[in-house]
């Protein structure tokens, strides 16, 4: 039996009550989603009490380890992307420029910021549940929209997300109907805090 001692830091919830009054997303639909992400954030807490529990009990590498850790990627980007997420929001939105520097380097891959744009909305568009993302390769400094489902499945190793998009039901189904989605990527868009986005570009 192992006999020393394991810790971490626990994760706690970020206080996003700054995000009332959003266009297109009402202040129900943001409580409920946040309800959400502290699920996610205290989930995650459990596992990895669950984690230290077995390891310190010598079971490392039973069944019961090895599910809790095919869990993690589930929990943990469960909890991250939705801090992305409400991170890159704000009442009242912001504006995206062509001569600020993240309006650059979309029109360096895209050719234009329209183009950018309708990409992402068709991406955040697709049938099924997940995330919309637009990474950043820190090698190379290209940017692309990706599709990301379940929150671990489609994120690509070492890839930098600038802009989160959650396109989960539970993200706009007391706002929209179903096949209303497009007014939810719409309205997410018109509540994007853009300098906050711009901050996590890689120069």
């Amino acid at each position: 039996m192992l006999q020393q001692k394991i810790s971490y830091k626990k994760y706690v919830a970020k206080d996003y009550s700054r995000l009332k009054g959003l266009n297109g997303i009402s202040d129900e639909t943001i409580e409920i989603h946040l309800g959400l992400y502290n699920g996610y954030v205290n989930n995650t807490n459990v596992l990895n009490e669950k984690v230290i529990e077995l390891t310190e009990g010598g079971k490392s590498g039973s069944p019961e380890y090895a599910e809790i850790k095919r869990r993690y990627g589930f929990e943990y980007n469960g909890m991250r992307l939705h801090e992305y997420y409400f991170d890159n929001l704000k009442s009242g939105g912001g504006e995206l420029k062509d001569t600020s520097a993240l309006g650059k380097a979309i029109i360096e891959t895209y050719g234009s910021l329209d183009i950018w744009r309708n990409d992402f909305c068709k991406v955040g568009a697709m049938r099924g549940v997940g995330w919309a993302i637009l990474y950043q390769d820190p090698e190379h400094k290209v940017l692309s929209n990706h599709w990301i489902t379940l929150h671990e499945e489609g994120n690509v190793a070492g890839f930098k997300p600038l802009l989160v998009m959650d396109v989960w039901e539970h993200a706009w189904f007391k706002d929209y109907k179903p096949a209303d989605r497009p007014k939810y990527i719409e309205a997410f868009l018109s509540n994007v805090d853009w300098s906050v986005v711009e901050q996590r570009l890689a120069k």
